[in-house]
């Protein structure tokens, strides 16, 4: 057993060793070196040459990740939050359909919804228009189901009945009672939905052509296909994915106590 989880430990940290260890590396030292031989030590160099590449062009695409991921993150998941909340703890016709019906859009890939979604925006003119990669995100079946495990799990009937009993609407239930007692649960759908749209990648591509509009995961890729003709770029597209990976670090690491109560809860219900 020990053997199986050090095999995976090692599957997983190895990507992560040679992209450190290549983003240090030169542009003649990243095709005379093997993948895991260390070198010239050129990260400041790669990172110098990486902002200042084509006008500064990747800060454009950090701010642009940032703002996908972190507004879209929050929003994405009080929606979540709050749908789960009404699946759970309210009594409406339909919710068990609705619900099931959510439910099977965890089962669609997004790849199958990226053509409806492009012709969706084209009717509305949106394609190429920050919009066009930020709307399609702020709707997770996933999250909604976590959302509803949770609140099954945190929000006891007792404490709303006694809200509604004081002349609390059902908005306010939600924000000032039920949302705090989820607040667990909010922050693990946070994590997903910002790891999600951070790695996001194919609807960009779909809808994005301008390059300023670009999140960091279709900037990195426009530079790696120019790789074969101009070797320049490998250190670039390295060094950008490093960075890449640092804010989904800091996120979990700044949030770890939330998450790992909220998943607690989550597998408990």
């Amino acid at each position: 057993m020990h053997g199986v989880l050090l095999l995976a430990a090692l599957y997983s940290v190895l990507p992560l060793v040679w992209l450190v260890t290549s983003a240090t590396k030169s542009v003649g030292d990243f095709s005379a070196t093997s993948a895991f031989e260390l070198a010239h030590f050129n990260l400041w160099g790669n990172l110098r040459d990486l902002f200042a590449r084509e006008d500064g062009v990747f800060l454009h695409w950090i701010r642009n990740s940032l703002l996908y991921a972190g507004v879209g993150a929050v929003l994405g998941a009080l929606i979540c939050t709050a749908c789960g909340y009404a699946v759970a703890k309210l009594d409406f016709p339909g919710r068990r359909a609705l619900f099931a019906v959510t439910l099977a859009g965890v089962l669609v890939p997004p790849t199958a919804l990226a053509l409806p979604l492009y012709l969706l925006a084209s009717n509305l003119h949106l394609v190429n228009t920050l919009w066009a990669v930020f709307l399609p995100l702020l709707s997770n079946p996933f999250g909604v189901y976590l959302a509803r495990t949770f609140a099954d799990a945190a929000v006891p009937d007792e404490v709303l009945e006694a809200a509604r009993l004081d002349g609390a609407g059902e908005f306010r239930i939600f924000l000032t009672v039920a949302l705090p007692m989820m607040m667990p649960g909010f922050v693990t759908i946070v994590l997903f939905q910002f790891v999600s749209i951070w790695n996001n990648f194919f609807l960009p591509l779909v809808m994005l052509t301008d390059p300023e509009l670009f999140p960091m995961t279709l900037g990195i890729y426009q530079w790696n296909t120019r790789a074969p003709q101009f070797p320049d770029y490998n250190p670039l597209v390295i060094t950008g994915s490093l960075l890449a990976v640092v804010p989904l670090v800091i996120a979990f690491v700044v949030l770890q106590r939330q998450w790992r109560s909220g998943l607690a809860a989550g597998s408990v219900k």
